[in-house]
């Protein structure tokens, strides 16, 4: 299983989330912030639909497989 992390910095003037080194929109307070970054943890722990895909490796070779949707990450906030 993968791990994010959202930590809660300061940015452009307020505090922000970022994560694998993408920033948030800002916040007007560090609190703000950090409520936000739990939100969006907590979306990463939702599992997905299964769903089919499709695609070619780097021989050209085509590959069909089934999603289940379920391989969702750990999410942390830190800050």
């Amino acid at each position: 299983m993968s791990t994010i992390t959202y930590k809660v910095v300061k940015h452009d003037g307020g505090w922000a989330y970022e994560a694998n080194g993408t920033y948030s929109e800002p916040f007007p307070t560090r609190d703000l912030a950090r409520k936000a970054a739990k939100l969006a943890a907590g979306e990463q722990a939702t599992p997905g639909e299964t769903t089919k895909i499709s695609y070619e490796d780097e021989k050209g070779r085509w590959h069909n497989e089934v999603d289940s949707g379920s391989d969702r990450p750990k999410a942390t906030v830190e800050g």
